[in-house]
This record gives C-alpha cells, structure tokens and sequence, in this order.
C-alpha cells in the first residue's frame, strides 16, 4: 500500500521534483530531503522532543486551568461583594427614606407646634396691649376726674367763699370737728 501510494504520487507529481532518475538514489535531491525529514523526526523522537512539547502544553494548559479557576474564584467573590454593595445601597435608600419620612413627619409637627406658639404669642400680646389700654385709659380718667374735682373744688371754694359769712364759716367748722372726733372713736 506504502509503495502504491509512493509510486502513485511519483506518477501524479512527477513534474515537481527537481531531480532526474531513480528515486532511490542519494543524488536524487528528493530522497535526500526525505531522508533527511526522516532523520530529523527521528531525532525529535529520540531526545524525546513530541513528550517536552507535550509536558510543555500540560504545564501551559494547567496554568491557563488554575488562571481560569482564579478567574472564577474572582467572579464569585466579586459576584459576593456586588450583591452585598447592592444589599447595603438597598437598606441606605430605606434608610434614607425612613430619615425622610421622619423629617417630614418632624417638620409638620413643628409647623403645626410654631402656630400654636404663634397664636399663642399674639394672644399674649393682645391681652398685654389690652391691659396696657386699659390702664392708660382708667389713669387717663383718674386724671381727668382728679382735674376735674380740683376744678370743682376750686370752683366751689371761690363760690363758697364769696357766699360764706365768718358765722357760717365758723359753724361749718365747728361740725367738721365733731365730725372728725365722731368717725376716730
């Protein structure tokens, strides 16, 4: 089979080789380089160059295996800490509005409390500017009755003492000493 298979490729590819004659002669520049293939695969085997190559690739292969599993390794645990950053964001937002809420609720409740304390506020100042009213008004009339009652008195010492005779006079004090000694025992 070898043979046909040489001698079928010699007939089919007779126009490429380069040298002239018999095959099997060391002066047929073909069978050199053929031989010489051979010799040198040969030696691959010998110094056992197919298996270093073959340890090399294992070797290469087991790297590339362990920097894949590493990989992996990396992903999960990158995988681990996403998950557990998008669970902590998760709760800070929660958090973040219930503070909210709680500010909202906070804030109303001091609003409302501001204008209770407000209306508060005027009512006591209502009530102080009222009271201040009144008692400017009661000490304006204190002032007027007491204006009015030294004018009346004025008046009514003048009417009295162009009118009063020293008799009259004198029994009016008279009864106003009777009167004074009557009310202190």
């Amino acid at each position: 089979m070898r043979y046909t298979l040489l001698l079928s490729f010699s007939v089919t590819a007779s126009p490429l080789f380069a040298a002239s004659g018999p095959f099997f002669s060391l002066k047929n520049t073909d069978f050199v380089v053929l031989l010489s293939f051979l010799l040198f695969v040969a030696i691959l085997f010998y110094f056992k160059v197919p298996k270093l190559l073959g340890g090399m690739l294992d070797k290469r292969s087991a790297g590339i295996q362990v920097e894949i599993d590493e990989a992996r390794s990396l992903r999960d645990e990158a995988q681990s800490l996403l998950a557990s950053y998008e669970r902590k964001q998760k709760e800070a937002m929660e958090q973040a509005e219930r503070i909210l809420e709680t500010a909202k609720a906070d804030a109303s409740a001091a609003a409302e409390q501001a204008k209770i304390d407000l209306k508060d506020s005027v009512a006591r100042r209502m009530a102080a500017a009222e009271e201040r009213i009144s008692t400017a008004q009661a000490s304006a009339e204190k002032e007027v009755r007491d204006a009015a009652i030294k004018v009346a008195i004025a008046a009514a010492s003048e009417v009295v003492a162009k009118q009063l005779t020293s008799a009259e006079s004198n029994k009016l004090i008279d009864a106003g000493i009777l009167e004074i000694e009557n009310k202190l025992h």
